[in-house]
């Protein structure tokens, strides 16, 4: 991922129409599906360690020919997404 620009961020509203800005971490492709792996932006006086403040995975989904952000599909799925993540970004830190 190029962050010669910055990183990247999104907005998406969550079930209860709430606005949450999110920082695009990464970006994966896995049997066929596309991944993307975000943290919350962290506003003035969050504290990063607060249960707003973890990893967010969606999955880009296919919806009457529009491209949108959904949450994956089983604790299954998020658990072998989430290792996926881990091990690319541990990797770049070699």
């Amino acid at each position: 991922m190029n962050e010669e620009f910055g990183p990247d961020f999104i907005t998406v509203t969550d079930e209860d129409g709430n606005d949450i800005e999110l920082e695009l971490l990464d970006v994966l492709e896995h049997k066929g599906q596309t991944y993307m792996a975000f943290f919350p932006a962290v506003l003035e006086g969050t504290e990063e360690e607060s249960d707003d403040y973890g990893m967010v995975i969606l999955k880009s989904i296919q919806e009457n020919g529009e491209e949108l952000l959904s949450t994956l599909d089983s604790e299954e799925e998020l658990t072998e997404v989430y290792n996926l993540f881990m091990e690319t970004l541990f990797e770049d830190e070699e």
